[in-house]
């Protein structure tokens, strides 16, 4: 399981069903040890605001996600976000505009 996996079926998923996919996600794989928890909650908020645009039929535009893109590379060192965290949520975000 990767972090694009959690973007499949996002429309039919409730929090707890979000927050148990993560919390899966990070045990199982090796890659993602280096998500913290408070990667983990942004990655959940993120989630949460595409889950709206896929419960209403839209598919995120890529000016959307290029916005949220900047947002996380401007704000990187107050987010706490590594390069390989970074990294990660771009491929994310970039799964869920496909």
């Amino acid at each position: 399981m990767s972090l694009q996996d959690l973007g499949k079926d996002l429309a039919n998923q409730n929090d707890y069903y979000l927050e148990r996919r993560i919390d899966e996600l990070l045990i199982a794989s090796r890659s993602h040890k280096n998500i913290d928890s408070n990667n983990r909650q942004l990655i959940l908020n993120l989630l949460k605001k595409y889950r709206e645009f896929a419960r209403q039929g839209i598919k995120p535009s890529i000016s959307t996600v290029k916005d949220d893109k900047y947002y996380l590379y401007e704000n990187r060192f107050t987010l706490g976000l590594a390069d390989t965290d970074l990294r990660q949520i771009n491929e994310l975000l970039d799964s869920l505009s496909k």
